[in-house]
């Protein structure tokens, strides 16, 4: 293990979200067994009780978690110098074989995340937690990805040597047939310099079309999603090669480095705000009609789509001025 600030507090914390979770699990269970607000016994009191202290430990983990993605890709491409063959995150992520499930992982954590602090704002808008049990059913499903992403995150961190020969991104991003990747760097320039705009221009307007008259949640959640991963695939496919002016180089890892002014950063943020608050909008729809929550759900609602219009209109603009300034011609 290399011991490095940044991987004993990815490591430490963690092992400790993990606990937390475990015990708010635990809990949820009883929670989802149990719960009866119209009861006025001990066990109901203590319950209560629990889902204020939980909630509150939930949402500082949760937004931990939110953070630890990209502190796990800052920590991965800060060690690039350390291994023989890397220039960047890829190289590091590569070293050994738990490098990129955890990566996988994160995203897919950081998404659910969002989607659990959104329930969870919804059903502490309600005077009698209408959403109680269903947010620990969901905190139930998140839990093993914690925990497998914690156990695969330390496998991967207790397994890094500096003495391993590992890839670079020019071998596994070239786009040719032979690289382990090529499937998805090599997706059609032209193709997804259709796509991509064609599914922004969609979602832009059905959000607006929600935003002003509160229909075509669902459909706005799942274009949410959709863009989410066309904005992915067109990274790999175009937008990075503009911003490298390389047109063999697709590497999404190289965008945050200094060399290319971190633009990395604003891009995947605004891309993940944009697709966690986008699939909340879906996410609470079957709860519009809850007695308690007939104003709370529509207000929070509109202000989930107006952040994901914001979020995938600045995601958009940079990659616009990216491209107008660079010199490739693709």
């Amino acid at each position: 293990m290399i011991l490095h600030p940044a991987i004993i507090a990815l490591l430490v914390s963690s092992g400790l979200m993990s606990f937390l979770v475990l015990y708010a699990a635990f809990y949820g269970i009883r929670i989802i067994m149990s719960w009866n607000l119209q009861s006025g016994s001990s066990q109901q009191i203590e319950l209560e009780r629990r889902t204020y202290l939980i909630s509150t430990v939930l949402t500082y983990v949760f937004g931990f978690q939110l953070i630890s993605l990209f502190l796990y890709v800052y920590t991965t491409d800060s060690l690039c110098t350390l291994f023989t063959g890397a220039m960047c995150a890829v190289g590091t992520l590569n070293v050994n074989r738990f490098g990129y499930p955890v990566l996988f992982l994160k995203v897919l954590n950081f998404l659910l995340a969002g989607l659990w602090l959104i329930v969870n704002t919804a059903d502490n808008r309600g005077y009698d937690y209408p959403l109680i049990r269903k947010k620990y059913v969901f905190l139930l499903a998140i839990a093993p990805l914690l925990i497998a992403e914690t156990v695969l995150q330390a496998s991967y961190f207790l397994a890094l040597h500096p003495d391993v020969i590992t890839s670079c991104c020019g071998s596994l991003f070239s786009g040719s047939e032979e690289a382990l990747v090529s499937d998805l760097s090599a997706f059609p320039a032209a193709l997804m310099k259709m796509l991509f705009p064609a599914c922004m221009a969609l979602t832009f307007s059905i959000g607006v079309f929600f935003y002003w008259k509160g229909k075509g949640g669902y459909l706005f959640s799942a274009l949410s999603a959709a863009s989410f991963l066309v904005s992915l695939a067109s990274i790999l496919s175009f937008i990075a090669p503009y911003v490298y002016e390389l047109p063999t180089h697709h590497c999404p890892f190289c965008l945050l480095q200094k060399e290319y002014s971190y633009v990395g950063y604003p891009l995947y943020v605004a891309l993940l705000v944009g697709a966690v608050s986008g699939m909340g909008v879906g996410v609470l729809m079957p709860f519009k009609k809850t007695p308690s929550l007939t104003s709370a759900v529509p207000a929070l609602q509109k202000k989930l789509s107006l952040l994901s219009l914001l979020s995938y209109g600045a995601f958009t603009m940079i990659v616009l001025y990216r491209i107008l300034i660079s010199h490739l011609v693709l």
